[in-house]
């Protein structure tokens, strides 16, 4: 008779299995998602279970898709200023905004956030709020497979179409529409600013009724915007973008084809 495998290398055999299943389906969600628009995120899901269970019952979620070249150019480049200056240069992780926090950390101020808009793109499309090691793990991979198979203006297109600019408000089109009366292709520089500067947190920060913390911060943005040379700024990983896409749609296509 044959030696019967021990219960414990069963169990092993398929935790790789099950490991393998997750990083193949993760890999194939991320590439799924370099094309179509995102029918929810992880933290809109969350917001609706926090409703629910909190027993809310006027909380509605707003949310709306709009393409990039359908949203105003003074938008991206606010939250960029806002929250990630580097983004055209990094490659889903600055290494340099890490370092300044720790050190500023060492020095005894409070750990800020480093994180950069990849990040928040992995961490509000696929996982769930928090500060374990074992998020912070999983926020690593989805960044890598997101800056390794999106490009930029993707990432930015993702994040100004699923980050949250008031409670339940997720998305530039549903901020520009909810907050200024007006689709998100009209919002001023001033409008933008002011809903970048909202970004640390929606909940208690309104772009309609700024505080005079956030009139501040939507000064600063605009300054910073100026600084960095406006919407142009952006335009540097436009023709890798294009040559990126490129490549991407020919690879659909030869595999689609009979």
């Amino acid at each position: 008779m044959g030696q019967r495998k021990s219960p414990i290398r069963r169990i092993l055999r398929w935790m790789c299995a099950a490991g393998l299943l997750w990083l193949l389906g993760s890999v194939l969600l991320v590439l799924v998602l370099r094309f179509a628009a995102p029918p929810t995120s992880a933290f809109m899901l969350h917001r609706q279970l926090r409703a629910v269970i909190d027993k809310e019952a006027n909380f509605q979620l707003h949310r709306c898709w709009r393409p990039l070249n359908q949203i105003s150019a003074n938008l991206p480049i606010a939250v960029v200023a806002a929250e990630d200056q580097n983004f055209p240069e990094h490659h889903g992780f600055d290494i340099k905004a890490i370092k300044n926090a720790l050190a500023e950390a060492e020095d005894g101020e409070r750990l800020r956030g480093a994180s950069t808009i990849s990040q928040q793109v992995a961490k509000n499309l696929f996982l769930w709020n928090g500060r374990s090691f074992i998020r912070k793990g999983f926020e690593a991979w989805f960044t890598a497979l997101i800056e390794f198979m999106w490009p930029k203006q993707r990432i930015l297109e993702v994040y100004v179409n699923i980050a949250e600019f008031g409670d339940g408000v997720y998305g530039a089109c549903a901020a520009s529409e909810r907050f200024f009366g007006k689709p998100a292709s009209r919002l001023s520089p001033r409008e933008a600013a002011l809903l970048a500067a909202v970004l640390p947190n929606p909940v208690r920060l309104h772009a309609n009724r700024p505080s005079a913390y956030v009139l501040r911060r939507a000064i600063w943005i605009e300054r910073q915007v100026r600084q960095l040379g406006g919407p142009d700024y952006l335009k540097r990983f436009s023709a890798g973008s294009r040559s990126l896409n490129q490549q991407l749609n020919a690879i659909v296509m030869r595999s689609s084809s009979p």
